[in-house]
């Protein structure tokens, strides 16, 4: 009689077992008959146990530590245990054992290319060896064998734990006494190898599965945060928040600490005493803002020097377009997640919108004051009162202007400072805005020398960079503003000629030159070039010679021939020559020094003339 079990359809494999009715003979009792029937029931029990414990999706190593303890009652060896491959086919780590004695043993790890394990592998079928430790047709690991050894082991039978076609373990029965395996033993071991193989599959599938549904929730969390984070930025907005809210509503969100700078990278809002590299994105942060600036995204920086424990600087460009607007820098001590970055993006757009806003209501109030401060400039004494209510209107009372003042940056553009100016003119109940392209404010000043130098260290120290200053008096209730105006702003262009590119003064300061930069007096300086200049201009006309610029070099070099000949590039003989034709034209007393003092003044206004140009009022 032949009893046998096929595979269903996506079932668990069970192995093909035959109870064959033993021939009768005389040699055969009927307790071999019944012994022998047992033995296949338990069996046939076990591998439905370990089936059971299959379909309970358990913790894995319950599961082949089932399977194991099974196989080792049944068949019946000293020691049973099955191995797995970390990766393929480079170590054998043991997952399950029974009758060890040694604690090295449980803990062993052998090459995947060596002894019964070695072979499994290459042939991919069930192996074994009556003698282990002298068989030399295996490779033999030394650190393996010596664990054997200790364990006593000596006949050893391994089978393949398969993926189709993958080995990826191997079930042992291993005894102490040399010995062959048979062939119901090799079958029986296969049998609960190939339980074991359905148990780490189905473990491998769940792990995956939970570990999917893991990320899954995870992610669906991180979108619901992120989604959250993105309302609370676009409330912000609606609400007429600022970079300070954003900056709370980062750190709520990312932790760590929050930076945001404005387009000169000067800091506008943080969250914690910044330090280290997030000083200025310009200075620590360069590169990262550079690279911002030309991706758009999130650059991390670590640095490994801040104190006291290492940090991330993480910086976002804050742009429109192609226009720099400023960077959020978020200081943490780990590194963002690629959630926390899109984060910070998000955060950085949400910046931009708002700075795009925040600029077109300053620009339009600017063009305002701008556009009042020409009329106020321009109008006739006194002021309209139409001009005056309009000017009330903006807190500005036009009647107690005291002075005027104009400024120049180094390479600024006159409209960042206008708009410095707007920021602090309350200070001086003042009216600032752009006149004829240059930065102007009229202001109510009883110190003008302290106002002037005050305004110029408020600029350069917002600027960076080196600021020229210069006030005027606003004198005579009738008297139109064009004049006071001409007068700063020539003062600027006369502070620059003579080397000054950085300093706050006033229109009282340089007398010297009231003749070139007071339109009134345009009149006195003409009669003052033409009585000690007009002869020499005249010949220069008439013959295509360049004696006043001779005289420029000469005096700007303190009369020294050798070093007035190196400035103009000719022989000394050359300009002995011209200096004699000078005293030609003028006479020969021309080098006495009242002669010569009159003469230096006038070559020196005749020079600044040439740099002031027109005046800029029409």
């Amino acid at each position: 009689m032949e009893i046998e079990h096929t595979r269903p359809s996506n079932a668990l494999a069970m192995p093909s077992l035959s109870i064959s009715k033993p021939q009768d003979s005389p040699a055969q009792s009927l307790s071999d008959v019944v012994e022998h029937r047992q033995r296949r029931e338990r069996e046939l029990a076990s591998l439905y146990a370990t089936a059971r414990a299959l379909t309970a999706l358990g913790e894995v190593d319950t599961v082949l530590t089932s399977i194991v303890r099974h196989a080792h009652e049944l068949i019946g060896t000293d020691v049973t245990y099955l191995s797995v491959f970390d990766d393929p086919y480079s170590e054998l780590t043991l997952r399950a054992v029974e009758g060890s004695l040694s604690p090295e043993f449980r803990t062993a790890h052998v090459p995947g290319n060596t002894g019964v394990g070695g072979r499994v592998v290459e042939t991919q079928s069930a192996f074994w060896v009556s003698n282990y430790l002298t068989d030399r047709s295996l490779t033999h690991d030394p650190g393996f064998d010596a664990v054997l050894q200790a364990e006593g082991i000596v006949a050893l039978l391994g089978v393949p734990l398969r993926d189709g076609t993958r080995v990826f373990g191997i079930l042992y029965a291993a005894d102490r006494v040399e010995r062959p395996f048979d062939i119901d033993e090799v079958a029986l071991l296969s049998a609960f190898a190939d339980h074991a193989a359905v148990a780490l599959q189905n473990a491998r599938l769940y792990e995956e599965s939970t570990r999917a549904l893991a990320d899954l929730r995870d992610a669906y969390a991180t979108i619901e945060r992120s989604a959250a984070v993105h309302e609370a930025l676009t409330r912000v907005v609606l609400t007429g928040g600022g970079a300070r809210e954003v900056a709370q509503l980062l750190v709520t969100s990312l932790g760590g600490r929050v930076a945001i700078y404005d387009r000169d990278d000067h800091l506008l809002v943080t969250t914690d005493n910044v330090r280290g590299k997030a000083d200025a994105p310009s200075d620590g942060l360069s590169g990262a803002q550079s690279d911002s600036r030309r991706t758009g995204r999130c650059v991390t920086v670590h640095d490994v020097d801040a104190d006291p424990e290492p940090q991330f600087h993480s910086l976002v460009a804050i742009l429109a377009g192609d226009t720099y607007l400023g960077a959020v820098v978020l200081t943490h001590l780990h590194s963002p997640s690629a959630v926390e970055q899109r984060t910070l993006e998000r955060a950085s757009q949400i910046l931009g919108l708002m700075t795009l806003k925040q600029n077109a209501v300053v620009e339009a109030e600017e063009r305002v004051r701008g556009e009042l401060l020409t009329e106020v400039i321009t109008s006739p004494r006194p002021i309209p009162a139409e001009l005056a209510t309009r000017a009330a209107s903006r807190h500005v009372q036009v009647e107690n202007f005291t002075a005027l003042v104009v400024a120049e940056g180094f390479s600024r553009r006159s409209v960042d400072l206008t708009r410095r100016l707007h920021t602090f003119s309350a200070e001086w109940s003042g009216l600032a805005g752009e006149y004829f392209g240059t930065s102007t404010m009229l202001i109510v000043a009883d110190d003008l020398d302290g106002a002037a130098v005050a305004i110029q260290r408020r600029l350069r120290a917002t600027l960076h960079e080196p600021i020229l200053v210069c006030a005027t008096p606003v004198t005579g209730a009738n008297d139109a503003l064009t004049r006071p105006f001409t007068i700063a702003s020539r003062c600027l262009k006369i502070l620059r000629a003579t080397g000054i590119d950085d300093r706050g003064t006033t229109s009282a300061h340089l007398g010297l030159y009231a003749t070139l930069f007071d339109p009134d007096r345009a009149e006195d300086l003409a009669i003052l070039l033409a009585d000690n200049l007009g002869a020499l201009l005249d010949y220069d006309t008439r013959r295509g010679t360049d004696l006043v610029g001779t005289l420029a070099v000469y005096f700007d070099n303190s009369a020294n021939l050798t070093r007035t000949a190196k400035a103009l590039h000719v022989h000394m003989n050359t300009l002995i020559k011209r200096l004699d034709r000078v005293g030609a034209v003028i006479g020969e007393r021309w080098q006495q020094p009242d002669s010569a003092l009159s003469l230096q003044v006038a070559v020196k206004l005749h020079t600044l003339t040439g740099v002031l140009g027109p005046s800029p009022v029409r």
